[in-house]
């Protein structure tokens, strides 16, 4: 099993907390440090500080050296998918070929409201997403003057420059993630290098992965090409004292009294990677046998290095071996 560090900044992290949690992770051990990619705070109180998410990376990408850096998400609701490859690009090249890039459909219309970003429905932002992929891939791997002719982008006499050699991969570690549906399944199959199932029980994870394998069996693609992986909250203490404290302070962030509290644990324990370090590696081993060969431990509480460095130092040795 391998893992990486995700955190949510949108919580009113700055950029100097999050290159403590980059620093950390990177001294830990954690292959990557994913952040999400959205400028509305939550959840918790709403107002907080936000960060742009590649700019952050870009800062990162030089002040770190080995950790691997990536947004999981970026909608393409935010990001014109020429200008987005250039950014990825240029980020990438910042970091000597560390960089990774999940696209997503986008989700919040809050945060889109309040920047004036347009929120078509649902199903005009997957057309567009599908459509972004193929652009952004395009442009990374296509010969000078590729063309793309589609619905919301054209792209002509494409010539893209300079063509970096992405830490000799074919393009930038590309994501796609989602629940098992049929689409993005097929879209992982067809551009990602790593299908990304978000928060998901791992008994259901076993026949995502099948599915998987047949939507890239049906594109013409050897499965073994793209990493099967899986988004899991990760609340770990030292004690059984030390995570009911960590969980009355996840709670007491997002605003849940006792009993909304109790309803918030009980809706997680069978998703989340939740406990002291023992029991953390048994839920890991579980996700293993189901085909996981990638954690992304979603960390709520980011600020608490304590716990980076315990997941770290207890957790992340022995899960390496699953």
């Amino acid at each position: 099993m391998r893992f990486a560090l995700m955190i949510e900044p949108q919580q009113g992290l700055s950029y100097d907390e999050q290159l403590a949690v980059a620093r950390t992770a990177e001294d830990g051990g954690f292959e990557a440090l994913l952040r999400s990619d959205h400028y509305a705070s939550f959840p918790g109180e709403g107002g907080l500080p936000t960060t742009d998410a590649w700019t952050v990376i870009a800062g990162l990408a030089r002040e770190t050296s080995r950790i691997r850096l990536g947004a999981l998400v970026s909608p393409v609701t935010f990001r014109v998918p020429g200008a987005l490859a250039k950014v990825v690009a240029t980020a990438d090249e910042m970091s000597g070929g560390r960089v990774e890039v999940g696209l997503g459909a986008g989700w919040n219309e809050l945060e889109h409201a309040e920047l004036g970003i347009p929120f078509p429905p649902l199903r005009e932002r997957f057309d567009r997403l599908e459509e972004a992929l193929a652009i952004v891939h395009g442009l990374w791997t296509e010969p000078d003057g590729w063309a793309h002719e589609g619905r919301f982008w054209q792209v002509r006499g494409a010539r893209f420059r300079p063509r970096p050699i992405f830490g000799q991969r074919r393009h930038p570690h590309l994501i796609v993630g989602g629940h098992g549906k049929p689409r993005g399944l097929r879209l992982a199959a067809t551009y990602a290098d790593e299908y990304n199932l978000t928060s998901a029980r791992p008994e259901a994870a076993h026949d995502v992965f099948g599915r998987l394998e047949a939507a890239c069996v049906a594109a013409g693609r050897d499965p073994g090409q793209v990493v099967r992986s899986a988004m899991a909250g990760v609340l770990v203490g030292e004690s059984e004292g030390d995570v009911r404290d960590l969980v009355r302070a996840q709670t007491a962030f997002i605003g849940l009294d006792a009993a909304g509290a109790e309803a918030w644990l009980a809706a997680r324990r069978e998703r989340w990677i939740m406990g002291t370090p023992e029991q953390a590696l048994e839920r890991i081993e579980a996700f293993a046998r189901a085909g996981v060969e990638r954690l992304a431990l979603q960390d709520f509480l980011p600020r608490d290095l304590a716990m980076i460095r315990l997941i770290a130092g207890r957790v992340l040795p022995q899960g390496a071996a699953l």
